[in-house]
């Protein structure tokens, strides 16, 4: 076995453990993870309006939480953007996804936590990467480097935030490990220009050992048949 895959079997035992257990009882955890989000922002302004506290059940959730939409939350998106905080989690906000989308806004901003960076987005492509190593324990994928591509993102400031498509905020909080085995660097995964950021790709990681791709595919379609012109 590779040394690489060896030391992600090593670190991925007890997670892959976890998944099964959640595999295995999907319904217990669903619940235990609702009641402790609850727990988690029952001091926050939002949670203090519906008394999260004393929420114990899904059922409970429904019946007191009514069905928003994204205009009624704007609020407070806006107010996070200004600086306040502890309205609608705990933790410190100071990243927001810009999306558009169907509502009335031109713009749609979400609020990111630093733990939903991480026990989302990043705990899943460790998760990925742990359920691969484990099916293929001889693959060779991780001894050369993942060609990441995300869209054209950049990321603008204002005095209390900072916001960008949600591709741009996991780019630019990528830990170190993981922007290890990446190419090409962040730089060029930022740039705003798609024709320029495709050339750039290709000029900087055509000569790497490249093994796996992580991206849109669409988008993957027209950066190789670029890399192969």
């Amino acid at each position: 076995m590779p040394v690489i895959n060896s030391i992600i079997s090593m670190f991925s035992t007890k997670r892959l453990a976890q998944i099964d257990f959640f595999k295995e009882n999907p319904i217990q955890v669903q619940r235990d993870t609702l009641v402790e989000l609850l727990r988690r922002a029952a001091d926050t302004e939002y949670g203090l309006k519906y008394d999260f506290d004393s929420i114990l059940t899904a059922e409970q959730y429904r019946e007191r939480l009514p069905i928003i939409h994204y205009e009624e939350l704007a609020p407070y998106s806006e107010r996070l953007m200004n600086g306040e905080q502890n309205l609608l989690w705990p933790d410190p906000i100071t990243w927001f996804a810009k999306s558009s989308g169907t509502t009335a806004a031109k713009s749609k901003f979400i609020p990111v936590s630093k733990e939903s960076l991480e026990s989302c987005h990043f705990r899943g492509g460790k998760d990925v990467i742990s359920i691969f190593n484990k099916l293929y324990p001889d693959a060779q994928v991780f001894n050369g480097k993942t060609l990441a591509l995300g869209g054209s993102s950049e990321i603008s400031k204002t005095n209390n935030c900072r916001y960008g498509d949600l591709s741009a905020i996991l780019i630019s909080n990528t830990p170190f490990w993981a922007n290890m085995m990446k190419t090409p660097d962040q730089s060029i995964m930022l740039m705003s220009e798609w024709e320029e950021k495709i050339e750039k790709i290709c000029d900087t990681t055509i000569k790497e050992d490249v093994r796996s791709l992580a991206g849109v595919p669409s988008w993957f379609l027209t950066l190789i048949n670029r890399i192969l012109e």
